[in-house]
């Protein structure tokens, strides 16, 4: 590295310094608070069913609120960043695990390694969303293209992805799952069923999944609308191995999604992705005050809700124009690829050609 990628690198780590450890007493009252905040409305919405369920379904919008701050608060957990004692974190990534209807164990495995290869072309997979380049698409079989059309789709990305991740996915363990990360699995798993049965046992079984289910449901959509997004924007960052650089992998590769002030307290500051990215170590509550605290921070551009939307027409990695593009970009590709076919066959059949005798 060059002094000046040097200098770039202590200026960042300067800026996170002295935002990267948790305050115990802040961290206990958002637990408290965000915990206490979703057994109420849980409680309204069991009293609700016996008035309406569409004032169930209203109440069930706020719930899925403080589930995607439960979840945030899971997340700093799976970092070490929301206590300063790992057991301290262990018990509350394993609580909020539980309601997140999330392995807290093998999520934190499969979430490292995220930080790890975010922006590498070669390393895409772990945690990311399925992207592929124009030049990977256009040779996949159809069966391929088709399935990743699929995975693309809005309605199976944002509603049926959620659902199918969190209530089945995560029931089971992966192929390379290590014994701990299994054994986390089955925990979460008894502990899900033994709030079923209680609740079976109590308001009903019914009752329980016409509360759970549209809780879930919108939690769901919206935790990954806010990780697409946090990937997937106009002017993100993507290199191949070879030049990959994890400061611009985090200020360029991470978005800093500017949100109003209610859904950035619902969504715990994650919108301050490239601060996370740069320091997973800084707890969520700090994300803000690190990026207005420092000068190197005032040129990353922001994703609004508004600009935000442009993600849903990003669909492949353009390697040669180095941006997000449409599916509409292969077909160019297709006939700049014919074309230059057919200017290579034509120098190979002019060399053929015998000589003109005069």
């Amino acid at each position: 590295m060059d002094k000046k990628g040097n200098a770039i690198v202590a200026a960042w780590r300067d800026a996170v310094a002295g935002h990267q450890h948790s305050v115990l007493r802040r961290s206990v009252w958002q637990l408290a608070s965000t915990l206490t905040g979703y057994v109420a409305l849980w409680a309204l919405m069991i009293l609700s069913l016996g008035i309406s369920y569409w004032l169930t379904l209203a109440l069930a919008v706020f719930a899925a609120g403080f589930l995607v701050r439960i979840f945030i608060i899971f997340h700093d957990a799976g970092h070490g960043s929301f206590f300063a004692s790992r057991r301290a974190n262990d018990i509350t990534g394993f609580i909020t695990g539980v309601l997140t209807f999330t392995p807290y164990l093998e999520w934190r495995h499969m979430h490292a390694l995220h930080h790890a290869t975010s922006g590498d072309l070669d390393r895409r997979g772990p945690g990311d969303v399925w992207t592929l380049t124009v030049e990977e698409y256009a040779a996949a079989s159809r069966w391929q293209r088709l399935k990743y059309r699929m995975t693309r789709n809005p309605f199976i990305l944002f509603v049926i992805g959620p659902l199918y991740v969190f209530l089945i996915e995560y029931r089971f363990p992966w192929s390379a799952s290590g014994e701990k990360e299994r054994r986390g699995i089955h925990l979460t798993n008894a502990a899900l069923a033994a709030i079923m049965l209680a609740m079976s046992l109590t308001v009903g079984l019914k009752a329980y999944l016409l509360i759970v289910l549209p809780v879930h449901m919108i939690a769901g959509a919206v935790g990954m609308w806010l990780f697409y997004v946090q990937h997937q924007f106009e002017d993100v960052y993507w290199e191949r191995r070879g030049e990959w650089d994890f400061t611009r992998a985090a200020l360029n590769g991470s978005s800093f999604y500017r949100l109003p002030k209610v859904l950035q307290w619902f969504t715990g500051n994650i919108g301050f992705h490239h601060i996370h990215h740069l320091s997973p170590a800084i707890p969520n509550y700090n994300l803000e005050r690190c990026h207005n605290g420092s000068a190197i921070f005032k040129n990353v551009k922001p994703v609004t809700l508004w600009s935000g939307m442009k993600a849903l027409k990003f669909r492949l990695w353009d390697e040669r124009q180095g941006k997000l593009v449409g599916f509409g970009r292969v077909r160019a590709f297709r006939r700049e690829l014919a074309h230059r076919r057919e200017m290579l066959a034509e120098r190979a059949a002019a060399k053929a050609r015998p000589p003109i005798s005069v």
